[in-house]
């Protein structure tokens, strides 16, 4: 029974990970590239939220149970839309301090391995002559 309900559950993000709308921008904000739109996409939040509003008040006059489902799903992809924006700027600053710290590091290496070429340049000289 635990198998079963882990298979079922394990397919069921797969499916959400691979055609859900937030899912897919959140896996392009996560590159290098797409880390600067982090910001924008919180902006998406505000839809997702009114649409939570809209189904609250549709369940409200009448309509079935079940689309308090959608009303979970639109508040937590508003809340991941939310969660986007300041983790994106994080990770922005994570990938820039790292490639300064690469730049200083090839910076300083890159003085020593003129030296050592010319010093080997040198020392080959004075064995030829």
């Amino acid at each position: 029974m635990f198998r079963l309900l882990l298979a079922g559950s394990l397919r069921i993000r797969y499916f959400l990970r691979r055609y859900m709308p937030t899912n897919i921008l959140a896996d392009a904000i996560h590159t290098r590239r797409g880390v600067k739109w982090g910001p924008v996409a919180m902006l998406l939040a505000v839809p997702y939220f009114a649409a939570a509003v809209w189904l609250v008040g549709v369940i409200e006059q009448g309509a079935p149970g079940w689309l308090h489902l959608f009303v979970l799903l639109t508040v937590w992809s508003g809340f991941k839309m939310l969660w986007l924006g300041p983790a994106s700027i994080a990770w922005l600053l994570r990938a820039r301090l790292g490639e300064a710290g690469a730049r200083r590091r090839q910076r300083r290496t890159a003085p020593q391995e003129a030296n050592d070429t010319s010093e080997r340049g040198m020392s080959e000289l004075a064995r030829m002559v």
